[in-house]
């Protein structure tokens, strides 16, 4: 396939360069509930769009970066997108502690789909893992100075979403089309909304610093109970980061599962419900700064279900100085993302005898 095509900006489309018709959906908490729009913004109800446009804060990612220090775009016809779960402590979300300083993302998923739309890869990057941070503007104006070896969350916190776009752009290569954050509040409120998200435990879960307490067995998981499996790590695996991201992993299939299942939208009022609170718990970049760019966004992924979706986590192994850190496996993560930025499946090879947290398999 032909590589991805070269814009200045973040698009809203599904194509990089080309205007096809506007069509998308979701792999994350926040693009598949904004698969709501599309048969709320079908219903024309002027109500409706001020409502929900009312709700939808972005930032706008093109401002913050140079064109001219970014990848370049090939048109093949896939999409990437930058999907950040923030940690920040503040307003209703200091239920969750205290803040240490400002925000950092607590999870990051770079979500790839293939051109044709039918088939997608999701790459989970450890917050522990120490890379080479560029230099950033922060939110400010000023200044943040390069960093050898930071931690990968530490650009979302000293620069924020632009810093951590640029961050993943000067990783992989890949131009990121569009920049989604979810944070602690709208996620919990979300799964709520849908009435939860079924998941099996095939081993008990305790973890008080996520406040989860589950047994082995089937569960249909509350906003808290979500939020609290996928924050969880000291209650699976060897309490490491990259444990959680299996588990973050986990959910996400079972949650692409309940929103693709039958009545999982069929109400009307859950739909608007679904719609109006998906729209408050995201902040997306500025090109899906309406209810008709996002519902555009939200239809291309409609063809797309949890057996389509290819999940890995960037191949790393423990840092030997500090086990609490992880190094990418640069032969191993750049076949990983030179498959991406060639359209291309991810290889087998690229994740085998790999580090894992050893919580593969606990929830299904």
């Amino acid at each position: 396939m032909a590589e991805q095509g070269s814009s200045s900006r973040i698009r809203a489309t599904g194509r990089r360069r080309k205007q096809p018709a506007k069509g998308r959906g979701a792999l994350t908490v926040a693009a598949w509930s904004a698969a709501g729009l599309v048969v709320i913004g079908g219903s024309g109800a002027a109500f409706a769009y001020f409502k929900l446009n009312g709700n939808i804060e972005t930032v706008d990612i093109n401002a913050q970066l140079r064109d001219d220090d970014r990848p370049e775009n090939v048109d093949n016809g896939s999409m990437d997108i930058l999907v950040l779960g923030s940690d920040t402590r503040s307003g209703a979300n200091g239920a969750y502690g205290r803040d240490e300083g400002a925000a950092r993302s607590d999870t990051a998923m770079i979500v790839h789909v293939y051109e044709g739309h039918r088939t997608a890869s999701v790459v989970s990057v450890p917050r522990d893992t120490i890379i080479e941070r560029p230099d950033c503007t922060d939110r400010a104006g000023a200044k943040v100075p390069a960093q050898r070896k930071a931690m990968f969350n530490t650009a979302y916190e000293v620069g924020g979403p632009a810093c951590a776009v640029k961050t993943v752009e000067a990783m992989s290569g890949i131009r990121m089309d569009h920049y989604i954050e979810v944070d602690f509040t709208g996620f919990k409120k979300l799964i709520d909304e849908l009435g939860g998200v079924r998941v099996t435990t095939t081993k008990a879960i305790k973890d008080d610093s996520s406040h989860l307490d589950l047994e082995a067995g089937a569960h249909t998981l509350t906003g808290e109970q979500a939020l609290g499996l996928v924050r969880t790590r000291k209650g699976v695996g060897d309490g490491s980061d990259l444990g959680r991201i299996q588990l973050q992993q986990a959910f996400m299939k079972a949650f692409i599962n309940q929103v693709k299942s039958a009545g999982a939208l069929s109400s009307p009022k859950r739909l608007w419900d679904v719609a109006d609170t998906a729209t408050q718990a995201i902040k997306p970049d500025s090109e899906l700064d309406s209810v008709k760019e996002l519902a555009g966004f939200a239809g291309g992924f409609k063809n797309l279900g949890a057996d389509d979706v290819r999940m890995i986590t960037l191949p790393v192994r423990y840092d030997p100085a500090d086990l609490n850190r992880v190094i990418p496996l640069k032969e191993r993560a750049q076949q990983v993302w030179t498959a991406l930025r060639q359209d291309r499946p991810i290889p087998a090879s690229a994740t085998e005898d790999t580090a894992t947290g050893q919580a593969e398999g606990v929830v299904e």
